[in-house]
């Protein structure tokens, strides 16, 4: 079956003279882009606030009609969320396919969500989004029965088809909604879990395309992990939707779990966030955020902002965060460069890594404490125990045991407190 090339005009309302304005445009071409739509033209108006009927003055609409026929485009893409309304209005006058900022991303999750909870996620807001709109989809809606003496005698058999899509839609949300319901229970039965094998656990996070999958990466490699542990990495928006969790252990036997979690956009659909959420409450019961940024984007500042806000929505408050400023290679900047909980670093070339890995040491295990022990040789089970989970700066066999120098944490400091020596 041949596809047709979908080609496209981009319309931008700057409001208030918005400083994000330039940015946001460009960043709705790359989500065109993202899924091979050809970008042909682009229209934007300055206004003090969007016209309720037609999201642009109606004078643009002669003047987008005019570039669409000249371009030979066949969609016109809108840089906001168009209310249903707006959509009806749009097509109505510029006679073709319209759509907004929001089907545009959910499009995109829709194409790149591999695992079954990223699906049923992007299929849930994009139902909640589909649902207010159905009405004027369709220019034939009614299938109602006719006949004389009433006119709700076959009502019952002749529900316009409109109700019934809006029926099949809210039984699918409704499904969903149980079935991501127990997801997130699995979710937070996992965390417990995690808690109470008292591994902490590092969630990396950050503006779409920043390089969380590859920082993720570069450190299993750092570390020693095998290529079979490798996320999915590639130079384009949204590229990860999945959640990955990999448990890093370190030379010194100090381990962590780390996660990488799904990219941030500005307008990023309010559905979308509110669907993602038990995905995105991973980064909420962190011990510590790695707030990856890409700094040699001319907008870092405001992706920071956007990253802020979002996570500020789900819930995500108060965790102890490093910025992560990555690409620093490609923004001509010195690096690596500890400043604080700031680093930049180049994840791509590797550069910067053992410095992150010290600051990840640094918050996670402050509670650690070196010390030492005299174990009887009766309980050669701690030492093996100690050699497993703690690190071993020293060991020395005695008449009456065997002495070890360890670093501990301060929970197995507690336990063996018996065999410490007094210093």
């Amino acid at each position: 079956m041949e596809t047709i090339q979908e080609r496209a005009i981009l319309v931008g309302v700057n409001r208030k003279n918005d400083a994000h304005f330039a940015y946001s445009m460009e960043e709705l071409m790359n989500l065109a882009q993202a899924i091979d739509v050809e970008v042909v033209g682009k229209i934007e108006q300055n206004l003090e606030r969007i016209n309720p009927s037609h999201y642009v003055g109606t004078g643009k609409i002669i003047e987008i009609k005019a570039l669409y026929d000249e371009m030979d485009a066949n969609i016109v893409i809108f840089n906001d969320e168009l209310s249903p309304s707006q959509i009806r209005n749009l097509e109505g006058d510029l006679e073709c396919k319209v759509i907004d900022r929001t089907m545009l991303i959910l499009d995109i999750f829709g194409r790149r969500a591999n695992s079954k909870e990223a699906q049923m996620q992007v299929e849930l807001a994009q139902l909640q989004y589909m649902l207010p709109r159905l009405v004027g989809l369709r220019a034939s809606l009614s299938r109602q029965g006719g006949g004389t003496g009433g006119g709700f005698r076959n009502r019952g058999a002749g529900e316009t088809k409109l109700e019934l899509d809006r029926r099949k839609i809210e039984d699918q949300i409704a499904k969903l909604r149980k079935d991501l319901e127990h997801v997130k229970e699995q979710r937070q039965t996992q965390r417990k879990q995690r808690k109470k094998n008292g591994i902490p656990v590092v969630s990396i996070v950050g503006y779409t395309n920043a390089g969380k999958s590859t920082l993720l990466n570069h450190l299993l490699m750092k570390t020693g992990q095998s290529d079979a542990k490798k996320v999915f990495e590639k130079d384009m928006l949204f590229a990860t939707l999945d959640t990955s969790v990999r448990h890093i252990q370190l030379p010194d036997q100090k381990e962590f779990l780390l996660t990488d979690t799904v990219g941030f956009v500005s307008k990023l659909p309010h559905h979308l966030v509110k669907a993602f959420r038990s995905t995105l409450e991973e980064a909420k019961d962190a011990d510590l955020l790695l707030h990856v940024v890409d700094m040699s984007h001319h907008e870092h500042q405001f992706m920071m902002e956007v990253t802020n806000e979002t996570l500020q929505e789900v819930g995500v408050e108060n965790v102890p965060t490093i910025q992560v400023m990555n690409k620093a290679d490609l923004a001509n900047e010195p690096y690596p460069v500890v400043k604080g909980d700031t680093i930049w670093l180049s994840a791509k070339e590797g550069k910067g890594l053992t410095e992150l890995i010290d600051l990840i040491r640094a918050h996670l295990f402050a509670d650690y404490v070196v010390c030492e022990m005299v174990l009887p040789y009766e309980r050669g089970e701690i030492v093996s125990y100690l050699n497993e989970n703690a690190s071993i700066l020293s060991s020395e066999y005695m008449e009456e045991g065997t002495l070890l120098k360890v670093e501990v944490k301060q929970s197995d400091y507690d336990k063996y407190k018996e065999y410490v020596l007094n210093e």
